[in-house]
């Protein structure tokens, strides 16, 4: 109620306002009009009185000849700061419409304006409502597509699922079904095989009855000899009887003999024991000789202990000096300078022997030829160098194990005229602190080398990695920087020649000091059947019986040559075949296990079943090792 009344009071006010601006006066025959207010009400009905009308013309006629009121440019305001001029002007407009005869009208249309504003609230709020039921259906619809989406979603990733694991299942079973029948195939073979073998054993069988009937035969004839020779060796033993009577009269003599002998060495041990006593009793009971005795004694013994000490000291000094540094592994050189000269004469001869038997000029080494033609280049290269006083070229080897890189390092100083000395990196590590003077010590060693010095580090990835890695110990940079400034320059007395499995791994300083980069690659068919030749030789053909000395035929059992049945050279270049992926060191073992099997057997002969047996056996032993690497790197 407040509220409404406080809506009219407004109202009213610019009502009163509105006139006393306008100076409308009320007409005789028309309503007031209130703009801003009433403009959506209907104009009051006419009115019927004409008196009224001229009643209130007069009230107009004044209230518009009254004078208007001068505007206040400065309006009274209180202490609060409150104007209350605007009320006063209220108040009149107030007083204007309670004196007019359309009060009752105005009051009307403001009730009925705010009806119709309520009514327009109303109808928004219930638009509102109305777009608000929408929106929340619009929500509940989204959210139910993205659920529909969602689901559809899930559903399809299912099926993915689905067919992902049963196309895993089916190549889980097909896998299963190609192993299962590869090892069918595998046991029909090897049924096959086991039923030859039986039939060369039943053929072998009959041969060997056969065999034994014709021995039978023989040892019929023998015994008949054997029974000549009984009567003879009968006669012989009677006679050797006789012998040995005589024998024991002889033996019996030289009993006698020795118990003489050793009856007077016990008498002169006695009596120099006697006389030893009396000395060691003359000492004890006379105190100047026992004085004597101590000290010479003691002085003996200083003697000894500081010579000996002494000797020690000396020694290490000229073996710090003049001997071989304690990295070196193997050298052509001896342990000290004047130890060498023997075994290198000896070293060249044999060298030279070699490469005359083999005709190829580069040993027992089997190298690609491109690779072996770049080796032999190198090395007359470096002969010459040497020759013209030129700086030497280092070189790094790599490749997979078993190449042939540490021989190859050791043909290229055979015949490039140089001393060969080799050291692992591996050596390198435990020496700690000690690395760096190690290090120094083996480069001033091998300056002195008057020929020139291979330096051949093996396994050199051991301690030339990268200097940033995090397992890298202190003492191992240390010694890899003393290696990186005694290699800074060309050096006119030492080839540093690397070997590594893993190039990648040596540090960027290392891999600048190299001239020259040689790679080993696995031996391809023409080269395993060039191994698989030479090993048979070495290990088959050259073994068995040698020269034998006295020791040996008395203590040691006979030694067995080994008879070669069947093993072709068409049969080798069959196992070249088979043994793809192998390096040369693998094909030495795999002639080594063909040597053990044949000492194995009974009759100690290769033949073309034993050795395919051997090779299909190391060849599916090479696979299994390559499932094994490759399942441990994963």
């Amino acid at each position: 109620m407040s509220q409404k009344c406080a809506i009219g009071l407004i109202s009213a006010v610019a009502a009163s306002v509105s006139l006393s601006q306008s100076k409308v006066a009320a007409a005789a025959d028309g309503p007031f009009t209130f703009p801003g207010l009433l403009s959506n009400s209907p104009p009051p009905p006419p009115s019927a009185n004409p008196q009224q009308q001229a009643a209130s013309s007069p009230a107009a006629k004044e209230s518009s000849d009254s004078p208007t009121r001068a505007r206040n440019d400065n309006p009274r305001t209180s202490s609060g700061g409150f104007d209350p001029e605007a009320l006063e002007r209220g108040a009149k407009a107030l007083k204007e419409i309670n004196n007019s005869s359309y009060a009752k009208n105005v009051f009307e249309s403001i009730k009925l304006q705010e009806e119709t504003k309520k009514t327009e609230f109303a109808a928004k709020a219930q638009e509102y409502k109305a777009m608000q039921a929408q929106a929340e259906t619009e929500r509940q619809k989204v959210i139910y597509e993205e659920q529909k989406k969602l689901s559809q979603h899930q559903a399809q990733t299912k099926s993915q699922m689905a067919r992902y694991e049963d196309d895993l299942a089916r190549k889980r079973m097909q896998a299963e079904n190609e192993y299962h029948r590869t090892r069918n195939q595998e046991l029909v073979k090897m049924q096959e095989e086991s039923a030859i073998r039986q039939e060369q054993a039943r053929r072998a069988t009959e041969e060997q009855i056969q065999a034994q009937k014709r021995q039978t035969e023989r040892e019929k004839a023998e015994i008949e000899r054997e029974t000549i020779k009984v009567k003879a060796i009968a006669e012989a033993e009677g006679r050797a009887h006789e012998a040995r009577l005589a024998e024991d009269v002889n033996r019996r003599m030289l009993v006698d003999r020795a118990n003489a002998e050793r009856e007077k060495w016990v008498a002169a041990i006695n009596t120099t024991f006697d006389h030893i006593g009396g000395g060691l009793r003359a000492i004890l009971t006379d105190q100047n000789k026992l004085i004597v005795a101590v000290g010479g004694a003691t002085a003996l013994a200083a003697g000894i202990y500081t010579t000996r000490e002494g000797a020690k000291v000396i020694w290490s000094y000229v073996d710090r000096i003049l001997g071989q540094p304690s990295l070196i592994r193997e050298s052509s050189r001896g342990k000290y300078p004047w130890s060498g000269s023997v075994s290198r004469v000896m070293s060249t001869l044999r060298g030279k022997g070699s490469a005359t038997n083999n005709g190829k000029g580069f040993g027992d080494v089997i190298l690609h030829p491109s690779l072996q033609k770049r080796i032999e280049h190198l090395a007359n290269a470096t002969a010459n160098t040497k020759s013209h006083q030129a700086p030497f070229r280092n070189m790094l080897f790599y490749g997979p194990p078993g190449t042939g890189k540490t021989m190859a390092a050791r043909e290229l100083a055979r015949k490039s005229g140089l001393d060969y000395a080799l050291m692992t990196g591996g050596d390198v590590a435990p020496l700690g602190s000690q690395a760096v003077t190690k290090i120094h010590q083996l480069f001033d060693w091998g300056k002195k080398s008057k020929r020139g010095l291979l330096l051949f580090i093996d396994e050199a990835d051991a301690f030339l990695c990268e200097r940033n890695k995090t397992y890298m110990s202190e003492a191992q940079r240390s010694a890899l920087n003393a290696l990186l400034f005694r290699t800074g320059d060309q050096s006119k007395d030492i080839v540093l020649a690397l070997a590594t499995n893993r190039p990648g791994d040596l540090d960027s300083a290392v891999a600048d000091r190299v001239d020259e980069v040689l790679e080993f690659p696995l031996p391809g068919e023409e080269e395993r059947f060039k191994l698989l030749s030479l090993y048979l030789e070495k290990y088959i053909a050259q073994a068995g019986p040698r020269k034998r000395g006295l020791f040996d035929r008395l203590f040691k059992k006979e030694q067995q040559k080994i008879e070669i049945k069947g093993v072709t050279e068409e049969l080798l270049k069959e196992a070249a075949a088979k043994t793809e992926g192998f390096s040369g060191r693998e094909i030495a073992k795999l002639m080594a296990s063909v040597q053990a099997a044949v000492y194995g057997s009974e009759d100690c002969v290769l033949d073309s079943v034993l050795f395919r047996e051997v090779v299909d056996y190391k060849v599916a032993e090479h696979q299994q090792r390559k499932k094994l690497a490759g399942t441990d790197s994963k």
